[in-house]
């Protein structure tokens, strides 16, 4: 079998080092095509700087996108695909975006494609995911899915350095980019939750840009010390839930118990967690980025094509509502005014300079939060999960009695 690969940098170079093992080449892949950018020096015999050259080379079997973002990914993939090529990809962002797109496009042509190593790195989430799928209802997804923030979170907790100390110790290390934002501001957490939403509940999360998102940008040691004392740690978490014919979905710090699985993923490790009817939940550990773990994944989708492994078939047309508002937790805010008249309606208690916000409904706390970033754009907000929890069991329980249609 015969692979291109699209792009040569971290998770380009990592498959092609993968490959290039003789158990690999006894397995009859190989790759013969390495697209690079326009001028860049030709290292190796593969290399090529036309697109062209590879969506019309019929000896070409497999295309992986390696090139991140959105375009000229998108366009790429889409060539090969309607050029009867199998696609693997680890790129999340085109993928929140086009998975139908993509999808359709490749059932069209009778081909694969195959992304595995978009959530999760080497964790086998996405298959582990479509597997509980053959027999449950999921109706549940929650987790640290990405690494960098994980690491800044787990640094500032264990060594009582500041968030700009371990952001820059992030960078040094290769966790972090020089434009850290999409880690540090949810957005690759968002992207991760988006696919896994879309094949768990058969979906299209269309309105991507209104689903509440907020990272760690603002977060403080003084904070992580406080929350340590009333027995917590400080993790960015995706989450999501399916209620009948409704789903929420959030990205945000949450407080999570010193005891807990979260709160004990050390550095730039993931864990991903699913609930299902009758396997009940279900914990993904592992390295969620790295170019080997994440070449490894792109590794195992194309072996999975080359012995013709079906993946979970998915029309990502279900009429499942979005509603930001099925569940409510309690929400703790720091911020340098008193915000007691923002959030009059609900019960709060005062501690120090936090605000404690009780049973407030997801997409009412982030909105009235906009409010309070106006005033400070440097305030604080982190969700307690174990109090959307009982209110998940609590609205489960009124379904079974038939209160609620």
């Amino acid at each position: 079998m015969r692979i291109a690969l699209l792009g040569f940098g971290t998770v380009g170079k990592g498959v092609y080092e993968i490959i290039k093992k003789a158990k690999m080449q006894t397995q009859g892949l190989t790759v013969s095509r390495i697209l690079i950018r326009s001028g860049k020096k030709k290292i190796l015999p593969e290399m090529t700087d036309s697109i062209a050259e590879i969506i019309n080379d019929d000896e070409v079997d497999v295309v992986v996108e390696a090139i991140g973002g959105i375009e000229p990914a998108h366009a790429y993939i889409l060539e090969a695909l309607n050029h009867q090529k199998h696609v693997v990809t680890a790129n999340k962002a085109v993928i929140a975006k086009y998975l139908k797109e993509f999808t359709d496009v490749a059932n069209k042509n009778h081909v694969k494609f195959y992304f595995e190593a978009s959530v999760g790195g080497g964790i086998p989430w996405i298959q582990g995911l479509e597997k509980a799928l053959r027999i449950d209802n999921v109706d549940c997804i929650s987790g640290i899915f990405n690494g960098t923030s994980n690491f800044i979170l787990d640094q500032m907790s264990k060594n009582n350095q500041s968030f700009a100390e371990v952001l820059s110790k992030a960078q040094k290390l290769g966790y972090a980019e020089n434009d850290p934002s999409a880690d540090i501001d949810g957005v690759d957490i968002a992207n991760k939750l988006c696919i896994s939403a879309d094949i768990a509940y058969n979906i299209k999360i269309s309105d991507r840009d209104r689903l509440p998102i907020f990272g760690i940008r603002n977060i403080r040691s003084e904070d992580v010390r406080y929350f340590e004392r009333k027995g917590y740690l400080v993790k960015l978490l995706g989450l999501t839930h399916k209620l009948n014919n409704e789903y929420d979905y959030v990205v945000e710090p949450a407080l999570m118990r010193k005891d807990s699985l979260e709160a004990n993923t050390p550095g730039n490790y993931n864990l991903i967690s699913l609930n299902g009817e009758t396997i009940g939940k279900l914990d993904f550990f592992g390295q969620g980025a790295g170019m080997f773990p994440t070449a490894n994944a792109v590794v195992q989708d194309i072996l999975d094509i080359k012995e013709n492994k079906q993946h979970l078939e998915r029309n990502f047309d279900e009429k499942v509502q979005y509603d930001a508002n099925i569940f409510q937790q309690d929400y703790v805010v720091r911020a340098n005014f008193d915000v007691k008249d923002l959030f009059k309606d609900f019960d709060l208690i005062e501690e120090e300079q936090y605000v404690y916000v009780h049973q407030i409904s997801v997409g009412k706390m982030h909105k009235l939060m906009d409010f309070v970033l106006e005033k400070d754009p440097r305030a604080f907000m982190a969700g307690l999960p174990d109090t959307i929890q009982k209110n998940v069991i609590s609205n489960k329980e009124i379904v079974n009695q038939g209160v609620i249609a």
